[in-house]
C-alpha cells in the first residue's frame, strides 16, 4: 500500500521511466510464451535452446529494472520516513516491491497479447493472427504460463534488494584508484576466452554461420556462452577503461575543463563503466550479427521474435546507461552548485561535459569495432 501511495505522487519521469521497465517486462514475457506455444506445436523439438536465448533480453530487463530502481526517488532515505519506522531496510523492500508490481503488469499484458494473438481473446483486431505460430489449437497450460510469467518480476525484484540493501560505507581509500588496475586485467581475460569460445563453436559448426532462433531455428549454445563471457568481460573491463579515460583527460598540463572533466570521469567510473561495457558488448553483437547474415542470406535470417529479442537487447542496455549517467548528473549536483556559485562560467561545465562524451566515444567506439570483428571472423568460414 505504501509503494502505491508513493508511485501517486512521483513525477512524471519516473513514472515514465516504470513504464518503460513495464514495456521491457511485457516484451520478455511475451518471448517466453511464445516458446511455450512453440513447445506446444513442435513436442518433438527440444526447447531449452530458445529458452536459452529467451535469458539475454531478461537479463537485460533485469538491469534496466535494477537501475530505475536506483534512481527512484521514494527509494531514497529521508527524515520523514525514518521518524515512522521506514529506514534503509524497509525501503530496500519497497524498491523491490515497487519493480515487482512494475513488472507484474508488463507480464499481465504480455498474457492478453499473447491469448489475443493466439485467437483465445475475439473481438479486436489481428484476433488469431499467430495462431498456427503459437499453437492455437492445443489448450494453454495455466501453471507454465504462471510460471513464465513469474520469471521477470521475481528476478528483478530480487536483483533490485541484492543492489540496494543496506551496507556500510567503503573506507575513503577504498572510493579512489583501487580496484580499477585489477578489473581490466580480468576483463581483457573473459573477453579472450569469449573469443575463443565462439571461434571453436564457429569452426565445428561446418562453417554455415550461427542459425538465429527468429524463426524457432535454435543455433550452437557454445556461441552464446561466448558471447555472454565477452560481455561479462566488457562490463568488467568497462569502470577502469572510463577510470583511464579519465587519467588520459589530465595528462599533459590539462586545463581546468580538461581537469575537471577528468575527475568526473574517475570519479563516475564505477557507476557508469559497466552499462557502458555492456552497451559496448551488445552493440559489438549487432554488429557481428548484421555482418554474417546481412549480405549473405538478407533479411530472411532475422524473423520476427529475433527483432524483437534484439530491440529489448538494446533498448533496455542503452535505456540503463542513461539511467545511470542521470543517477550521475543527480550525485554531482551539489559539486555544480558549488563551483556555479563561486563563479564557473556555466559554459565552461558544458565544454567539460562534451569533452568527457567524446572522449568515452573515442574509446568505446573502435573498441566495439575490434570486438565485433573478431566475433564475426570465425563465424565467416
Amino acid at each position: 500500500m505504501l509503494a502505491l501511495r508513493l508511485t501517486r505522487g512521483t513525477h512524471p519521469l519516473v513514472l515514465a521511466r516504470r513504464l518503460l521497465v513495464a514495456a521491457a517486462s511485457a516484451g520478455v514475457g511475451f518471448l517466453l510464451l511464445c516458446t511455450l506455444g512453440h513447445a506446444l506445436g513442435h513436442p518433438e523439438q527440444a526447447s531449452a535452446l530458445r529458452l536459452l536465448w529467451c535469458v539475454l533480453p531478461l537479463a537485460a530487463t533485469v538491469q534496466f529494472a535494477v537501475a530505475v530502481a536506483r534512481t527512484d526517488p521514494s527509494t531514497r532515505p529521508r527524515p520523514g520516513l525514518s521518524a515512522i519506522g521506514v529506514g534503509p531496510a524497509r525501503l530496500t523492500l519497497l524498491a523491490a516491491a515497487s519493480t515487482a508490481v512494475t513488472c507484474a503488469l508488463g507480464s499481465a499484458v504480455a498474457l492478453l497479447l499473447y491469448l489475443h494473438l493466439r485467437g483465445d481473446l475475439t473481438g479486436l483486431p489481428f484476433d488469431g493472427a499467430a495462431s498456427g505460430l503459437l499453437a492455437g489449437d492445443q489448450p494453454v497450460p495455466l501453471a507454465a504460463v504462471l510460471t513464465l510469467l513469474a520469471v521477470v518480476p521475481v528476478t528483478a525484484s530480487a536483483a533490485a534488494a541484492l543492489a540496494l540493501r543496506p551496507r556500510p560505507a567503503p573506507p575513503v581509500e577504498d572510493v579512489g584508484d583501487e580496484g580499477m588496475p585489477s578489473g581490466l586485467p580480468w576483463g581483457v581475460a573473459l573477453v579472450a576466452i569469449g573469443l575463443a569460445v565462439e571461434t571453436y563453436a564457429g569452426r565445428g559448426g561446418g562453417g554455415d554461420g550461427l542459425p538465429l532462433p527468429g524463426r524457432f531455428d535454435g543455433g550452437p549454445a557454445a556461441v552464446l556462452v561466448g558471447w555472454v563471457l565477452t560481455a561479462i568481460g566488457l562490463a568488467t573491463a568497462g569502470p577502469a577503461l572510463v577510470h583511464g579515460c579519465g587519467r588520459l583527460l589530465q595528462a599533459v598540463r590539462p586545463g581546468a575543463v580538461r581537469l575537471l572533466a577528468g575527475r568526473v570521469l574517475m570519479a563516475e567510473s564505477r557507476r557508469i563503466g559497466r552499462p557502458l561495457g555492456v552497451v559496448c558488448a551488445v552493440l559489438s553483437g549487432l554488429l557481428a550479427a548484421a555482418s554474417l547474415y546481412g549480405s549473405d542470406k538478407g533479411s530472411d535470417a532475422f524473423g520476427p521474435l529475433t527483432g524483437l529479442g534484439a530491440t529489448l537487447i538494446l533498448a533496455c542496455t542503452c535505456a540503463t546507461l542513461l539511467t545511470a549517467a542521470l543517477e550521475s548528473r543527480q550525485g554531482r549536483a551539489p559539486v555544480t552548485e558549488a563551483l556555479l556559485r563561486v563563479g564557473a562560467p556555466p559554459a565552461a561545465l558544458r565544454t567539460a561535459a562534451l569533452v568527457r562524451t567524446g572522449t568515452l566515444l573515442a574509446v568505446f567506439l573502435p573498441l566495439t569495432w575490434a570486438v565485433a570483428e573478431l566475433a564475426a571472423l570465425p563465424l565467416r568460414r
